[in-house]
């Protein structure tokens, strides 16, 4: 069976000050895993969360579930000050898009 810490969002960075890499879960952001390799953090990274999961799942609470797995509807609302809401009106109109293809275009 396969263990739902595998499909958990990983990523290992350099920690400059540390000089040190860290392996980091999306899914659990007050973990990580300082190692010398970005391999042993990657590992490091990945034994802590299949812990943390079996935790969870042994005190009865619902392990958070895959970013990757989830079901998105494509939209989210974001506030931004009248100015820049002007601003970024003109900018489609001058280049005949809608504000929502805008947007999009500098969100990507």
């Amino acid at each position: 069976m396969e263990n739902v810490a595998d499909r958990y969002a990983y990523r290992v960075v350099w920690m400059e000050d540390e000089q040190e890499y860290a392996g980091l879960c999306s899914e659990f952001p007050r973990l990580s895993h300082f190692d010398d390799t970005h391999e042993a953090a990657l590992a490091g990274i990945r034994n802590l969360v299949a812990e943390g999961v079996e935790l969870l799942k042994e005190q009865g609470k619902k392990p958070p579930e895959p970013l990757f797995t989830k079901q998105y509807s494509g939209k989210f609302v974001v506030r931004v000050p009248p100015e820049v809401h002007r601003e970024l009106t003109v900018q489609a109109a001058e280049q005949h898009v809608s504000l929502n293809q805008l947007v999009v275009s500098k969100l990507a």
